[in-house]
Order: structure tokens, then sequence, then C-alpha cells
């Protein structure tokens, strides 16, 4: 059996108490963080006057970091247009502003995966998630549901993806460990049928939470697209309402392919949440801020967690303030 890694399953006790949660967020973002810091290094600075070649530094910074052109564009107009009408008296004033501005984009878009003990009918809640391989989605799937149980949750697992070798093994490891349930088939069973016996058994046994990993082949779109509605429709037949939640896990590091990623599964599966991951790796983490420009789309979905680690606690609950200032903040001014 495929154990997971140490550094999947440590937690926040294993590192450095003075990290702190915001400061394992700000280390979690310090590729991106560094990435920015040619364009936002005299901002922080405070005292230097505003001037076109800072502004041009400051939009080139966001572009490299994912933010997206026509979030970006709409910023520096702001800003652009305040500096001009005297409104922000040095560079201190800008920074301020942007950190404003960026929180302002991402309002709206965040939203808690809040969890009922069980739905008013007394059926479990069913979570699916979805996304194409290498994402991070088993171990999303293991690190939440550990959180779940933490909460007092009946948390049961279903290894849906039964195409990945060791998908269906990793999952059990996770269940193994924390003493979670995992419903399961042998490699390259049909995923639909796992998620029928999976859904029955959750509803026979009481479960409150029911956390359904997917295939997620890429270089078979039609295939996974088509298996992915086979399972909503299969477990329709044992609960109307079900799937309850369907996240899709995005790697943050892809950057503006994200956006094709959340467009293709939408129109497959209607999605109500995103899990971006593995943002720790990557310079790209103001993709977030492209996802979030989507508002007036139908495309957008709501972003409800963050990963920015290995360890359990670094998959975090998404708040646009907490996430902004660790962007920003140089360790000049932690």
């Amino acid at each position: 059996m495929i154990e997971p890694t140490e550094t999947e399953s440590a937690s926040s006790s294993d590192q450095p108490a003075a990290k702190g949660f915001f400061g394992r967020l700000r280390n979690g973002l310090s590729k991106t963080r560094d990435q920015l810091a040619t364009g936002l290094g005299n901002l922080l600075l405070g005292e230097k006057e505003i001037n076109e070649s800072a502004l041009e530094d400051l939009e080139t910074a966001l572009l490299t970091t994912d933010v997206g052109l026509e979030t970006t564009e709409a910023i520096m107009s702001e800003l652009t247009d305040r500096a001009g009408r005297r409104e922000l008296a040095n560079m201190g004033a800008l920074y301020q502003a942007l950190h404003a501005l960026l929180v302002q984009r991402l309002q709206g878009v965040a939203r808690p995966l809040s969890l009922a003990t069980r739905k008013p009918d007394g059926l479990p809640k069913g979570i699916f998630f979805v996304g194409v391989n290498g994402v991070g989605k088993t171990t999303t799937i293991g690190k939440l549901a550990k959180r779940y149980k933490t909460q007092g949750l009946n948390v049961m697992l279903a290894a849906g993806d039964t195409f990945r070798a060791a998908a269906v093994e990793q999952l059990q490891a996770w269940g193994q460990r924390e003493d979670i349930p995992v419903i399961a088939q042998a490699q390259g069973s049909d995923s639909a049928s796992v998620a029928f016996d999976a859904v029955q058994s959750a509803q026979a046994k009481g479960v409150d939470v029911l956390l359904v990993d997917t295939a997620g082949r890429l270089q078979a779109k039609s295939q996974l697209m088509d298996e992915l509605a086979k399972i909503q429709r299969v477990v329709k037949r044992l609960d109307p309402e079900a799937p309850h939640e369907v996240i899709l896990v995005l790697d943050g590091g892809v950057g503006q392919n994200a956006l094709s990623q959340v467009k293709l599964f939408n129109e497959t599966v209607p999605l109500t949440g995103l899990v971006v991951t593995k943002l720790d790796g990557t310079a790209k983490a103001g993709v977030l801020f492209a996802l979030a420009s989507q508002s007036n789309d139908a495309q957008q979905v709501p972003i409800c967690f963050i990963g920015v680690g290995e360890g359990v606690e670094d998959l975090r609950d998404f708040e646009p303030e907490e996430f902004v200032a660790a962007l920003l903040q140089s360790d000049d001014v932690a």
C-alpha cells in the first residue's frame, strides 16, 4: 500500500511555531511575491514620487504573475487616473491603493465550503472532486477528510479515480491512517459504479460527508467528460440532489490555462467551487485574480480553498484580505 508522504501528512505542529498561520501563507506565496518585488519595491519604500517608470514596472510585475491582462489593465487604469488627479501623494499611498484594489477584485469570489452535519433530509452530503491528472486532487481530498473528521463529522471516501496508477491505493492510505472508510474497487473498474456504491453505503451507514475522487485523464477529454456526466446521472438515482458540491482542483502553476479548465469542466458537470493547489511551487499565484475577473461570466466559479504547501494545514480557506496581504507584504514590513 502507498502511504502519503511525510510532507503530505505534516500538520502545523510539525512546523516552526513562530511562523503562525499567516507566516505559513506568506512562505507559501514567496515565489509569486518575489516575482512581484521588481514592480513593488519602490512602492514599499514609500517615500519616492510616483512616475511613469514605476507604473510600468508595476504593470509588468502584475502581468508576469498571471494576474491577467483584463484585471491588470483595470487596476493600472484606476491607479494612473488617481495619480494623475494627485489623489495619491507618494508611492506608499499607491501601494495602499493597489492593496485595496486587489482585495476588491477578489471580494465576492471567495466561498467557504461550510458543511452541515447532515442534509435536512438526513442523507449524506456528497462532494465530488474533479480535475486533470497531477493537480493534487487525491491529496486534497485526504487533507479535507482529516479536517472534517477533526470537526466531528462522520466522513467516508470513494476512490473513483480507477484509471490512474496507484490513485486508489493513495486514497486508501489516507483512509487507513485517519481511520476513515474508503469505498474502492479494482483498478480499471467503472468509476460510476464506485460512486454509486459509495453513495449507497454512505446512506446506509449514516455518513455526514462523502468525498468522491474521480478520474482526470486530460489526454482523453471526451471520454473523461462523458464519464463525469455518467457518474452524475448514476448517483442521482439514489439522491436527486447529488452531487451537492462539485469541486474542481486546479494546479496554480498552469497560470492562465486554468481558465480553460474551468470552462471545460463547467460545461459538463456544473461546478460549485474551486481549489487552487501548489501555489507554493509557482510564481503565478496571480491567476486567482484572473479567475475572479470572470465574475460577470457564466463560467465564473467561487474559490473555496488554496494550497500553499504540502502540510495538512497548508490547505487553507480562501480569504481575499489575507491572501493579498501575504502576496504584497515584503520581509521588511512583515
